[in-house]
């Protein structure tokens, strides 16, 4: 698979990235979800950093980071749509322009966001992306960087620091903020480190490479051949062959557990859902977007960790969370 099929992703994200000017932006962008955001602390108005995360796990922790002085809206949030087929309207060009600091992921994920901040220059705008923090190539073929437990403290660092580099005054503060987000990370941490420990090299399936960082994180066997999950996260026709071989992951219960995109569903996947659960293979489902209400990115990731346990000791699904 090519750098290119990947910075394109799923279906219509060429859509996006194609743009170069801000009268492009303006013509070509559709509608978008309505932006969430944190709303400022009482009293701080008009002195608080105006913040973007492109996706709003990165916006969650952004919102932890900086707290009352940051307010913060996300982009991409709406856990019931396909985040590759995303198309910005003019509103996200407009909040993108006032923006003093952005987080996106990078790897081509939300290269949407690059076209716009490229079509509204701003010299004091500050820009951190994951994929830099991480030192990663573009070429890196698994986008879905927030599931590794390594990412998040690095970006969570940088939002600090930046933070800071623009509201000095309160550069402690972020910095406190980010040291009590490491910490609230650690049962996550322990947990993972506990399930490899009692549950080292689980055999599962998956339809496409969402959650791979934290599987292989958690020490499982993931049977399903990358092709294939590049192929479906790209809007490619998996090959005949790939598809038989998934089919007989469930056929011949060689997985214990199957973890299966809920933002990304189509006949192809809807197929594999039928035949996992039709073979009494527990379904997990995982998320591009973080799911709201009701999670912060810390009770989000141990969620899916909890629900990928349950399904292999108790042999139950969790579908949705």
């Amino acid at each position: 698979m090519t750098d290119t099929s990947l910075s394109i992703g799923r279906r219509a994200r060429g859509v996006v990235l194609g743009l170069a000017s801000a009268a492009c932006v303006l013509l070509f962008l559709g509608v978008s979800p309505v932006l969430s955001s944190v709303p400022a602390a009482a009293g701080t108005e008009g002195r608080v950093i105006k913040a973007i995360g492109a996706e709003n796990e990165y916006a969650n922790v952004l919102s932890q980071i900086g707290g009352k002085y940051v307010k913060v809206s996300s982009i991409l949030n709406n856990p019931n749509t396909d985040p590759h087929t995303f198309e910005a309207s003019p509103r996200v060009a407009q909040e993108v322009s006032n923006a003093q600091l952005i987080v996106q992921n990078g790897v081509g994920y939300d290269g949407f966001m690059n076209n716009i901040e490229s079509a509204s220059p701003n010299s004091h705008r500050v820009v951190i992306v994951a994929q830099r923090v991480l030192d990663l190539p573009s070429s890196t073929p698994n986008p879905h960087l927030w599931y590794n437990p390594t990412t998040m403290p690095k970006v969570a660092a940088v939002m600090a620091r930046d933070l800071a580099t623009i509201d000095p005054t309160h550069g402690a503060y972020f910095e406190a903020n980010a040291a009590a987000f490491d910490a609230s990370l650690q049962p996550w941490i322990k947990a993972i480190a506990a399930y490899k420990s009692k549950h080292r090299a689980t055999p599962v399936a998956v339809t496409e490479p969402v959650a791979d960082y934290l599987l292989e994180a958690m020490g499982t066997r993931i049977l399903t051949p990358f092709v294939f999950q590049a192929d479906v996260m790209n809007g490619v026709d998996p090959s005949p062959e790939d598809i038989t071989l998934e089919d007989n992951l469930f056929a011949k219960h060689r997985v214990k557990v199957f973890c299966y995109n809920q933002q990304v569903v189509d006949a192809l996947t809807a197929s594999f859902k039928s035949a996992a659960t039709k073979e009494h293979v527990p379904v997990v489902g995982v998320y591009e977007t973080m799911p709201t209400p009701g999670y912060d990115y810390q009770t989000w990731m141990m969620a899916e960790l909890n629900a990928i346990e349950k399904a292999v000791e108790h042999h139950a699904s969790t579908e949705r969370l």
